[in-house]
């Protein structure tokens, strides 16, 4: 162990404890804030005031029990307000009784300083404040997804505006940053990587928030195809959370220009055990380029065949018919052979293969088969269905039976049944018979030779 290596237990301790004067001093002046407090609340018009914060709290909890189920009744009804403030309506009467206390009690400091001193609504006014944001903290984190983040964003905003408002912020600032880190020539303190975990997620949220909206708007471009949405839609995401993962260094002071040094590094971590995950970001960037599959597309791969759902930057989403969804990583789509049976057009072509008796007149069979799919809904009109005889059989006239269809993710088997069905009743009107294999066995009566092969 070097020399300097081994100080460094010593410098840590040595800064901790050059700490513990401002640390002290931080404490002193709480316990100084504390006795003038508990010194105001001994005073007369204190216990008033307190007593009116209880009264107006109560009162605003029973009007709050009373209305909203009166108000979510009438949101309920309401089908001719915008969405958005149907939203903002059903937040804010999930909190009735903290906005009901709010106004009455801003209503009582007003009316209390008209008729006396300020100073005897000094709690009531503390209360109102207090209270006034937490609603609106409570409001605008509705806007967080995630029920973690918002709780940690809502408490740590909750503790600056309570620390802001009884002026203790420059004081807790001042301790937080006294304890702190000597790590290789930077200094890290506990107010810094507060203010980088409040900054970043902040700025991740607004990121998300915006891109969210931004992808509403590209989605309801109707000229776009959904590959040019999809691939809009990632270069947005893309490009918002690096902007606020940088504004997020700046924040903090970190020098941007040292991330040389980390994109080395994942260069290298690249070349040697990302090769697959790089492989299928460049492959979804390829297929959202040359719209070779897009959500919506009916596919068969590697005897698998449903739809897609969703194409992401590693993988793409795709639905069967009995539920199952596969995700199918965006490499296959470039190195393996792809069935799309709507890249071009909607239209699928299915057939079905039957056979009648040779009693059976084979024009009129072609004639009834060809019209008997169009009875079927999903079967398209145009193109029209056709049959054609594609053999003569042992025991039967072969035909085969084609028709389109445009809503394939709907099913296949499912639409071949309805039109077996159909293409059975129009025969069994016709009486045309549907023949199976059948074997005549002939008994001869009379002796059967032993030995009817002659002897080489």
């Amino acid at each position: 162990m070097d020399e300097e290596t081994g100080n460094e237990p010593v410098a840590i301790i040595d800064e901790a404890i050059n700490a513990l004067p401002t640390l002290t001093e931080q404490s002193a002046l709480l316990l100084d804030m504390g006795e003038r407090l508990v010194n105001r609340l001994t005073q007369p018009w204190s216990g008033y005031q307190l007593a009116i914060i209880v009264v107006l709290a109560t009162l605003s909890y029973g009007l709050y029990r009373f209305y909203r189920p009166r108000v979510r009744e009438f949101l309920g009804e309401s089908h001719g307000l915008p969405k958005w403030f149907l939203r903002i309506c059903a937040v804010l009467n999930q909190r009735l009784w903290l906005l009901l206390f709010v106004v009455m009690s801003w209503a009582t400091v007003f009316v209390m300083r008209e008729i006396t001193w300020p100073s005897r609504s000094y709690f009531i006014a503390l209360a109102a404040t207090l209270a006034l944001w937490w609603l609106i903290l409570v409001v605008t984190t509705r806007l967080i997804r995630s029920r973690t983040v918002r709780k940690l964003v809502r408490w740590a905003a909750g503790i600056f505006v309570v620390l802001t408002i009884f002026g203790l912020r420059e004081n807790a600032a001042d301790a937080l940053d006294a304890i702190a880190l000597d790590l290789g020539g930077t200094r890290v303190s506990l107010l810094t990587v507060l203010i980088a975990v409040v900054s970043l997620a902040t700025l991740f949220v607004v990121a998300s928030f915006l891109s969210k909206a931004g992808s509403q708007r590209i989605n309801k471009v109707e000229d776009m195809s959904p590959s040019i949405r999809v691939l809009l839609n990632k270069a947005l995401q893309l490009m918002l959370y690096t902007i606020a993962f940088m504004i997020g260094l700046r924040v903090i002071g970190f020098d941007i220009g040292n991330l040389a040094l980390l994109s080395g590094a994942i260069g290298l971590g690249i070349g040697f055990g990302l090769q697959k995950i790089v492989s299928n970001l460049v492959s979804g960037v390829i297929i959202l380029l040359d719209k070779s599959i897009k959500p919506g597309d009916v596919i068969s791969l590697d005897g698998t065949f449903g739809w897609i759902t969703q194409l992401g930057a590693r993988y793409a989403s795709v639905l069967t018919r009995d539920g199952r969804e596969y995700l199918i990583p965006n490499e296959d789509f470039i190195t393996s052979q792809v069935i799309n049976w709507s890249h071009s057009s909607d239209l699928v072509r299915l057939e079905i293969n039957f056979g009648v008796s040779y009693d059976s007149n084979p024009h009129e069979v072609k004639k009834l088969a060809s019209e008997a799919p169009l009875s079927v809904n999903r079967v398209v009109q145009i193109p029209k269905p056709v049959c054609h005889i594609v053999n003569f059989g042992d025991s039967s006239i072969d035909f085969t039976l084609r028709f389109w269809i445009k809503d394939s993710t709907a099913g296949l088997t499912n639409v071949r049944g309805d039109v077996f069905l159909a293409l059975w009743d129009v025969l069994d009107e016709n009486n045309i018979e549907i023949p199976f294999p059948r074997r005549d066995v002939s008994i001869l009566s009379g002796a059967v030779p032993t030995n009817p092969l002659p002897n080489d």
